[in-house]
């Protein structure tokens, strides 16, 4: 499961996930994420916050991921990937390659710190 928790007056999204992610997750948090976008032009951040990677349930559910990624990558300004998992340290460089938005890691009892950097307008 995939909790979305959208903060329109900060202008940012916190995505946490819970188990394996499916596709119906990322359908959902579309339906919240989407509207404020086409209300606002953007958001300005995104914070994923989880201790753990947890993985997909099924290839279709990865793919469906990479489609919201490609999807919405232009529309977020930042991207705060809050977690100890070692996928974090492998993916950012990674990621950087291939979205518009800047993405930074921090560590998992540091999310206080992501959200400031996500609302920080440099």
């Amino acid at each position: 499961m995939l909790h979305v928790t959208l903060q329109p007056n900060y202008g940012i999204a916190i995505l946490e996930p819970d188990g394996a992610l499916s596709e119906a997750d990322f359908l959902e948090a579309k339906a919240i994420i989407d509207p404020y976008i086409a209300e606002s032009g953007g958001l300005k951040g995104v914070m994923i916050y989880t201790k753990e990677f947890p993985g997909w349930e099924s290839f279709n559910a990865l793919l469906t991921h990479l489609s919201f990624v490609q999807e919405h990558h232009k529309f977020i300004t930042k991207v705060a990937l809050v977690t100890d998992s070692v996928i974090g340290n492998l993916i950012t460089p990674l990621v950087t390659h291939f979205v518009s938005a800047k993405v930074q890691l921090f560590a998992y009892e540091d999310a206080q710190s992501a959200k400031a950097w996500l609302l920080d307008s440099e």
